[in-house]
């Protein structure tokens, strides 16, 4: 609803904070489709690769992270808050930051589920396209004051430190650095 968080209290020094998906969720089945030709060889969703606890169909499957009973007891400390679907974190982070912010990703700084890697690898996608179409294992980012991570880490232990928000130049809205 309008009003539940204060965008315009956002700052430089803000913290992304993730919250781990349960899988690919609603998004990039199209693009899976097409890199295991599932529908020339729909054997291949029995398949077991390296890395997954199931079949690839199995795991394409996995239940959607339902996030609002662990965020409900922290949501007045949040200053936005992006469900991550189509369009991924690049796709989806500006619609909760200010004009003249971005979002800059900590690259590492949260586990990505094999089953986005060996959809990379299978369909050789390019990694900025991985993120543009997948959650790539974060299914919701808050931004927090840094006053504020505390208590929702204490309160959420899955809640992970992932990123700043920093001031916007010219460049893109979202990025993505290293470590």
């Amino acid at each position: 609803p309008d009003g539940l968080f204060n965008e315009s209290s956002m700052q430089p020094g803000d913290c992304l904070v993730g919250f781990p998906s349960s899988g690919l969720h609603t998004n990039g089945f199209s693009l899976v489709r097409s890199v295991f030709k599932t529908d020339e060889n729909p054997s291949v969703l029995y398949r077991r690769f390296e890395g997954l606890q199931h079949g690839l169909g199995e795991e394409l499957m996995v239940r959607h992270r339902c996030y609002y009973p662990m965020l409900e007891p922290v949501l007045n400390l949040f200053k936005g808050l992006s469900h991550i679907t189509g369009g991924g974190l690049p796709g989806k982070m500006p619609a909760v930051l200010p004009d003249g912010l971005a979002a800059e990703f900590r690259s590492g700084s949260w586990t990505v589920p094999p089953i986005f890697e060996i959809i990379q690898k299978e369909g050789n996608i390019d990694p900025y396209e991985m993120y543009r179409v997948f959650n790539m294992g974060l299914g919701m980012v808050a931004v927090c004051s840094e006053a504020d991570l505390s208590a929702i880490t204490d309160k959420i232990p899955d809640a992970l430190m992932v990123g700043r928000v920093i001031q916007r130049n010219d460049g893109p809205q979202v990025t993505f650095t290293d470590g």
